[in-house]
């Protein structure tokens, strides 16, 4: 089952690659695909994710110009990213198990496009941040409804937990803004964390953060031991809030077992 996922995965890959591009052009994104060089339409056979990147060696068909590995390494990524999913919430034997995988699946395509974009651009598009937002909620909703009958306390409704998460990771990330006069960090952060708390709620956020800032941290010395950047570069911190809040949904248990396991 979870080659199914991951094929899925190449083709919404695919689509975010499209999405990232045109949010940066302000274009629509239901349009044909086209080459960035030459702007020659792409034919359907030229864009069958990995296998088309492969098979034109690396190259546009029309003007030969290099493609950038973005493009393949963004749908390998959500590939394994939707194989992870499907392998943690989906059971064919259970029919709740597919709006549950459903809704994750829109979450983690929603991460890696701020992913990718603030990678790029070092600026988390507000549209996608708004969309996410809506789609968390309306679940966290529906979930809620589903489960009436066995809320016994307030901490459990998924609506109250995500709003409870969101608020305290962004009061966090607003002081080091305003502190800092956006020099630690920038506020298109501060409104990332408000999404990553609706979904992963309270205290997934509290984990999610902490292995944002290390993660974050690990790869900046790594960046100053190799002299690829200095003290005074910036990194966009966008793409390890993703890889930290990835990493929660899809192993929250295992890894606070480890953790407190060493207590």
């Amino acid at each position: 089952m979870p080659i199914i996922f991951f094929i899925l995965g190449l083709i919404i890959g695919s689509f975010l690659n499209v999405v990232v591009y045109r949010l940066r052009v302000a274009e629509d994104f239901l349009g044909r695909s086209y080459c960035p060089h030459c702007k020659g339409k792409i034919a359907w056979y030229d864009n069958i994710p990995l296998i088309s990147f492969i098979l034109l060696k690396f190259q546009c068909r029309k003007c030969k110009k290099k493609i950038s590995w973005q493009y393949p390494l963004v749908e390998a990524l959500t590939g394994i990213v939707f194989a992870l999913i499907g392998w943690k919430f989906f059971n064919l034997a259970n029919e709740q198990s597919y709006l549950i995988t459903f809704y994750y699946l829109g979450i983690v395509s929603f991460l890696v496009t701020i992913f990718v974009y603030d990678w790029l651009y070092m600026e988390i598009p507000s549209l996608v941040l708004w969309i996410g937002g809506i789609w968390a909620i309306i679940f966290s909703i529906y979930f809620d409804l589903n489960k009436a009958e066995k809320i016994t306390s307030i901490f459990q409704l998924d609506v109250f937990s995500g709003i409870l998460a969101a608020g305290v990771a962004f009061l966090f990330f607003f002081s080091l803004v305003y502190y800092s006069k956006e020099r630690w960090m920038g506020m298109g952060d501060a409104l990332l964390v408000i999404f990553l708390g609706l979904f992963l709620g309270w205290p997934e956020i509290l984990l999610a953060l902490f292995l944002a800032f290390n993660l974050g941290a690990f790869f900046s010395i790594a960046l100053l031991i190799f002299q690829r950047k200095t003290l005074k570069s910036q990194v966009p911190f966008g793409p390890f809030l993703v890889l930290g809040s990835i990493l929660t949904i899809l192993f929250y248990g295992i890894i606070t077992e480890w953790y407190f396991g060493l207590y």
